[in-house]
């Protein structure tokens, strides 16, 4: 995995994570102050490797670890409509 791409999923992740938690703020006031988050994603080693090694690097002395395990990432939606049909029309 290039730094690049791991970069790109990493912010993927803590994007997603954020909009998650303005959902769910209960899941906020489990994350303690100045908390380590490292996120961890389901069958893929290699990212996980790197996501470790770094955090291990980051971490400050005694600082909280959080680890956000994901099973997989969704893709994007484009639109919230679903099927809208066009309707071309001389009248109202």
């Amino acid at each position: 995995m290039t730094d690049k791409k791991f970069f790109e999923c990493s912010l993927e992740l803590s994007s997603e994570f954020d909009r998650y938690v303005l959902l769910r703020p209960d899941i906020a006031e489990k994350i303690p102050s100045n908390a380590l988050i490292i996120f961890l994603l389901e069958n893929d080693e290699e990212f996980n490797k790197k996501s470790l090694a770094i955090a291990h690097k980051r971490r400050e002395r005694k600082q909280p670890v959080v680890k956000i395990k994901v099973q997989k990432i969704l893709p994007p939606l484009m639109t919230r409509l679903v099927n809208p049909k066009l309707e071309l029309s001389a009248r109202i």
